[in-house]
């Protein structure tokens, strides 16, 4: 049976879809990368959850509840920066600030998710909004776009969403639940 998978993540405003649109629409020309990032699946993912049954779903979705008592804030983002091999990077990002109050808000997912029954990562969070991936070149220095790409941009953190992954479609990932940070003054 073939499950469908999932991600719980925070979504970004249509500035910053429309900021990082015209960044990949410069980069595109130069670097080799098969997948590019459809600006509607751009996103900062807190937990990847993976396959997924139903009741598990509900539990997570339940426990999720909390994250609207918690005060929205500000971040910045922007940076270009790569995961893998420097020369052949697997992955193109834009950084995400690892600000305290988003590193509170992606452990308040993690330990909702270990309550659903969901595996905990072991890697350390590292905020950031993927571009593309799936290099498909050769050996190239990214240091003069990641110099030209340094300027950062805020943005409210105020939606958490666990989002369905529908690989086969353009764009991929379809909510399924929203959950407010409080706003202030609410």
């Amino acid at each position: 049976m073939n499950l469908p998978h999932y991600f719980v993540a925070v979504p970004l405003p249509e500035e910053l879809k429309q900021f990082f649109t015209e960044r990949q629409s410069v980069l595109k020309g130069h670097l080799p990368y098969k997948q590019w990032t459809h600006r509607e699946d751009f996103h900062v993912t807190l937990k990847f959850l993976g396959a997924a049954v139903k009741s598990d779903l509900d539990i997570l979705l339940g426990e999720l509840k909390r994250i609207e008592t918690i005060p929205a804030f500000e971040v910045r983002a922007g940076e270009l920066g790569t995961f893998g091999n420097p020369d052949k990077p697997r992955v193109l990002w834009g950084g995400v600030e690892r600000k305290p109050e988003l590193l509170q808000l992606h452990q308040l997912v993690e330990t909702a998710a270990a309550k659903a029954g969901f595996q905990k990562e072991n890697r350390m969070f590292r905020p950031h909004i993927t571009l593309a991936k799936k290099w498909n070149g050769g050996k190239v220095d990214l240091k003069n776009w990641k110099e030209q790409y340094s300027g950062q941009h805020a943005f409210s953190v105020n939606q958490v969403i666990v989002y369905q992954i529908f690989p086969s479609q353009s764009p991929k990932y379809k909510p399924v639940r929203t959950f407010e940070l409080v706003e202030e003054g609410s």
